[in-house]
């Protein structure tokens, strides 16, 4: 292609797409003068390489990579769990913005919101995934020029710039629980020296040191140098092919381990991840810094898409909520990375998160939720069996029984540099009280200016939505007042003091304020008596989330006679998610919900189809008794 018929074909895209603005032409691209980009990623690990200091590891590829590269000390997912953080990776946008917060409850993309691959591609990149989306939307046809189990850089047209991503599941929560002999046969191919010992596995301190709670880290760090060894192969190939001098290497994981009270929950556990970005020499001035360093710099995921976007020369949208940490001109460091907990399976959360570079400060909207709610999919896990077991048996003391608290704080304050394991929480300090106030308010601003729709239940912010994009819903006026539902939702966790005021907003005309008014009375158990009144009225409210969580606080009152009624019918609503949260209200009440059996069984013999149906059935039988 000649560099006339290359400057044409420019100008035909940039028609098209107004808001691409190439920086240099077709052919300038197949020359060379854009770096490839290559992401090689892993789920579910925390930085446990040794490249990151962890001395039970053997990752020799990645602390050779890390060698040559810059290791990210202060990299978070926004999330603790794989599809939010992925949408988030994807776009640029937190998933809480987009409505796709919540696992496997997909929502439609807003109009001009794109892929950040679709950016690249116009600009003449080859762009492949191989192979796991995940993004709780329909992935655009434009994303990818092929995403499945064969996509690679070798099937582009040669001397076309790319953009690939490998995803290694290996490490995944679900591979490391096989049986021994199913593990064994996984890891035929790693000598017995390269796998791990249970005896020598270290455990933080809220796991009790047994030999069942052992046995699980230790297959973990065998399949992390499983994977390790998988990235090596990659970046062989990379060599082979003659592409290691103009390509920059990505890797990290999607959060933190797949262990409890890692995923799923928002400590550093569950967020912080190994981030390793590999320059080569003709790129290297685009690097933070020279080969084997570490930069502390606070990055997120919600980061990447404008930093790939900068370190190509690409416009970067203006509704991109992360900032470029590389490139010619990066953003102004961060002072803060946020991270959010929602629903997860059958399990209905609310947490938000705010990590500084030293401070760590988490919300809990829902602290009446046991800290480790039951949960069918990671009930599994032996560990998760092994403490609930010992918890049973009056066996947990101290640090050990952090997992079995019956509920939780509404706010936590840790600090990462001295209590690495967030063990100890300092929101009750007098010595903090400036760091707590700081770090509130700093998530406060952060959640109204993101328009946060995790404020709104899920079968509500559908409701709202309309089929559209709850994004799009949460900035149109007067469809989400997001200040007045936040203000009475910070209610939550204030304690009795806040009963009178809660009561009042019970009659708001607001439904969203109305939900956070009974959710707050709910989390005062017995003290919100007097308000009994005005919660009885609301079982009568015409939106189910509001009737639902009234109808569980009188039951917490004894009232369990009017209330279950109203929760059972809930099981019956057209709307699949009103029905899971009738189900997981029933799952938290036991034995105040034992009236509720014959209603539950029915439930349970419609045997409606679909993922939603799925986390009903596994809410109801636990809430049987049964198993899953």
């Amino acid at each position: 292609m000649n560099r006339h018929v290359a400057s044409s074909l420019i100008l035909l895209v940039a028609v098209l797409f107004p808001s691409f603005q190439p920086v240099c032409t077709a052919a300038e691209a197949a020359a060379g003068a854009r770096p490839n980009i290559l992401w090689i990623t892993c789920e579910d690990i925390s930085p446990h390489l040794g490249c990151y200091g962890d001395k039970y590891a053997r990752t020799p590829n990645l602390d050779k990579l890390a060698a040559q590269g810059v290791r990210y000390t202060r990299a978070f997912a926004p999330a603790s769990v794989c599809t939010p953080a992925r949408s988030t990776l994807i776009t640029g946008i937190f998933a809480s913005s987009l409505g796709t917060q919540h696992l496997r409850g997909p929502q439609p993309l807003p109009a001009g919101v794109r892929c950040f691959t679709e950016y690249l591609r116009r600009a003449g990149y080859y762009c492949s995934n191989n192979a796991k989306e995940d993004y709780n939307f329909a992935t655009p046809p434009g994303a990818w020029d092929e995403s499945s189990r064969t996509a690679h850089w070798r099937k582009r047209k040669p001397g076309r710039p790319f953009f690939s991503v490998f995803n290694f599941t290996t490490t995944h929560q679900s591979q490391v629980r096989y049986s021994q002999e199913r593990f064994q046969q996984i890891n035929a191919q790693l000598p017995p020296g390269q796998r791990h010992d249970p005896a020598r596995v270290p455990l933080p301190p809220y796991y009790p040191h047994t030999p069942v709670v052992r046995r699980l880290p230790a297959p973990l760090h065998t399949q992390i140098t499983l994977m390790d060894k998988q990235a090596g192969d990659l970046l062989r190939q990379l060599h082979e092919d003659g592409l290691a001098g103009d390509t920059i290497v990505f890797f990290y994981s999607d959060h933190g381990s797949g262990l409890p009270r890692h995923k799923r929950w928002l400590h550093d556990s569950g967020t912080r991840v190994p981030l390793i970005v590999r320059f080569p020499k003709k790129y290297r001035h685009l690097s933070p810094g020279k080969p084997g360093s570490t930069c502390d710099r606070l990055v997120s995921f919600v980061d990447f898409p404008p930093t790939v976007l900068g370190l190509l020369g690409l416009k970067i949208p203006d509704y991109m909520q992360g900032r470029a940490f590389l490139g010619k001109q990066p953003a102004e460091p961060r002072r803060y990375v946020f991270a959010i907990r929602d629903r997860v399976d059958e399990v209905y959360e609310f947490s938000r998160a705010v990590r500084g570079e030293r401070y760590h400060y988490i919300r809990n909207f829902m602290p009446h939720r046991p800290r480790m709610q039951h949960s069918n999919y990671s009930e599994r896990t032996p560990i998760r069996q092994e403490i609930r077991r010992l918890a049973a048996e009056g066996k947990l003391h101290g640090d050990d029984a952090w997992l079995m608290s019956p509920d939780k704080p509404a706010e936590e304050l840790y600090d990462t540099r001295s209590d690495p394991h967030e063990i100890h929480n300092l929101a009750d300090s007098p010595e903090h009280r400036k760091t707590l106030d700081r770090m509130r308010a700093a998530l406060r601003r952060w959640m109204l200016d993101t328009h946060d729709t995790g404020l709104l239940a899920e079968a509500e912010m559908c409701r709202r939505a309309g089929g559209r994009s709850p994004y799009a819903m949460a900035r149109q006026p007067g469809e989400f007042d997001i200040r007045r539902i936040l203000d009475t939702a910070e209610l939550v966790g204030k304690g009795p003091q806040a009963t009178a005021e809660l009561a009042t907003l019970l009659a708001d005309k607001d439904s969203a304020v109305r939900y956070w008014a009974a959710t707050g009375l709910l989390t005062l158990g017995p003290e919100a008596k007097t308000a009994e009144q005005a919660l009885q009225k609301a079982l009568a409210d015409p939106v189910p989330n509001v009737r639902l969580a009234a109808a569980e606080a009188l039951c917490r009152l004894g009232r369990e006679k009017d209330a279950l009624p109203v929760i059972t019918a809930g099981l019956r609503d057209k709307d699949e998610r009103v029905r899971l949260q009738a189900g997981i209200v029933l799952s938290a009440l036991g034995e105040l919900g034992r009236d509720a059996t014959p209603d539950m069984k029915a439930a349970l013999a419609r045997k409606n189809k679909g993922t939603y149906a799925l986390y009903l059935q596994s809410a109801l039988q636990h809430a049987l008794g049964g198993s899953d």
